[in-house]
């Protein structure tokens, strides 16, 4: 019997594809304003020379329908590596065929293959379908930790000091 979903790496024909993903993620974000990248970019910092960001594409009998972006971190705590996970969208007609859990399944062999110590992700606090499918999967909310960034004229003041 065949399985109707694969798990395969993005290649460089995919970058169109990501952008789409990126984009219906960020409306389902409500962060649609902040989506900024193009296919360039990500055709840059997938596939070009070293790349530091790798992602994953879900296919249901052949159609792409979702995807896990992420990169490797560190934690000097633990002394390993581990994975971060950026974006896992699925479109929303495909959800609850297993297709978020593949994925995350799929990073985390790949956690264990590699011998890194943790996998770790973002949740936004008013999503609580997903916050409760995380917790489900044995994920472990991190409330104790505040996110910090800086960005646009605030990280060119603080660079240029």
């Amino acid at each position: 019997m065949t399985q109707p979903l694969t798990i395969r790496p993005a290649i460089p024909a995919d970058a169109s594809l990501i952008v789409a993903f990126i984009r219906k993620l960020a409306v389902y974000e409500k962060l649609e304003h902040e989506a900024k990248a193009s296919a360039g970019d990500i055709a840059r910092d997938l596939f070009g020379h070293e790349p530091k960001v790798f992602c994953e594409i879900a296919e249901w009998e052949g159609v792409p329908v979702g995807f896990a972006l992420w990169f490797y971190t560190y934690s000097t705590f633990q002394g390993r590596h581990g994975i971060w996970l950026e974006d896992l969208y699925v479109d929303p007609e495909m959800r609850g065929n297993g297709i978020g859990k593949a994925l995350l399944v799929h990073l985390a062999r790949r956690c264990v293959e590699e011998g890194l110590g943790r996998f770790e992700w973002w949740v936004l606090d008013w999503n609580e379908p997903s916050i409760e499918f995380y917790k489900s999967q044995g994920g472990v909310m991190q409330d104790e930790w505040t996110k910090v960034r800086v960005d646009g004229e605030a990280l060119v003041a603080l660079g240029s000091q």
